[in-house]
């Protein structure tokens, strides 16, 4: 003979299977920005540029051999030459190999550039969020003095400090990255403001958490986004500017060598119908620059806390 469920077990069984319908249901917050990531068919193609841009920089010296520090060396090797099976982008104004060059060059572009990139967005975020959070006073006095380096046109003030100090690797990763994140300063502090204002967080306040607890618990993670986004454009902006001071002849000292040095040094062959100095390296920086812009937008996407489900 059948024994019928009491109501107690049945409601207790259509307990359990709502759980499991949830549980099955709730996405991973990694994989729903991962999902709002790979829909962006740009930033999909801007990451693999960016791999392969990578891999030919740190990796292709390893393959293609050429001579890129002993310029003794390169006096023996016909300067300007076209492209041919021997240098298959030719050579520069120097003897150099242009193809190797343009890998030499990004290594130094890449590395200061993300170096400079990170430093900049440290020290961007910590100075947005105690100016954001604590508000009062020191948010006024950090303003103000924010307020004083922003009057400062910012290549006007790289130049003045590289032609005061000596150039060197280490100072160019430095200034560029001690000068770049006044922008980044104010776009994390907005967030701070409007962050602390939310309910959440006065709720946290009022139970009596510390304002660190309340910055590493509410006010960062509800940032990431920005800080993602400025963490990206930082990249960009730091490669962008050291082509700059390399184009205007205050890069890294040679032998070393970035893009915007050799940009430079092509533009001055180029009326002589040299275009292998100055285009392929061209077309590399700006395609490098449109890859990152894409990655950061379709990032911030990514980390857009109202784009996810909950």
């Amino acid at each position: 003979m059948l024994q019928s469920k009491s109501p107690s077990d049945a409601a207790v069984a259509d307990s359990a299977a709502n759980e499991t319908n949830l549980s099955e249901q709730i996405v991973p917050m990694w994989r729903q920005r991962l999902r709002i990531f790979t829909h962006n068919k740009l930033a999909i193609i801007s990451v693999a540029f960016l791999v392969a841009l990578v891999l030919f920089c740190y990796l292709g010296p390893i393959f293609y051999h050429t001579n890129q520090t002993n310029q003794a060396a390169a006096l023996n090797v016909a300067w300007n030459a076209p492209p041919s099976m021997h240098h298959l982008l030719g050579t520069d104004s120097s003897g150099f190999d242009e193809l190797g060059r343009i890998m030499y060059g990004g290594e130094y572009s890449l590395s200061l550039g993300i170096l400079a990139g990170i430093i900049t967005i440290i020290v961007g975020t910590i100075y947005g969020m105690v100016a954001g959070f604590i508000g009062g006073v020191v948010d006024t006095v950090l303003m103000r003095i924010l307020d004083a380096f922003l009057s400062i046109p910012l290549l006007f003030l790289l130049i003045t400090l590289i032609a005061i100090f000596q150039r060197s690797t280490v100072f160019l990763i430095l200034i560029i990255g001690t000068t770049l994140w006044f922008g980044n300063a104010r776009i994390i502090r907005g967030d701070a403001l409007l962050i602390k204002k939310l309910e959440y967080s006065q709720a946290a306040t009022a139970m009596g958490a510390s304002k660190w607890h309340i910055i590493k618990r509410h006010v960062f993670p509800n940032s990431m986004s920005n800080i993602v986004t400025v963490a990206t454009f930082s990249v960009a902006d730091a490669i962008l500017f050291l082509s700059t001071l390399g184009f205007l002849g205050l890069g890294i000292p040679a032998p070393q060598t970035d893009w915007g040095t050799m940009m430079q040094n092509g533009a001055v062959q180029q009326p002589n119908g040299y275009w292998w100095e100055i285009y392929p390296t061209a077309v590399v920086f700006v395609l490098l620059i449109v890859a990152i812009t894409y990655v950061g937008e379709a990032l911030r996407d990514a980390f857009e806390v109202r784009l996810l489900e909950r």
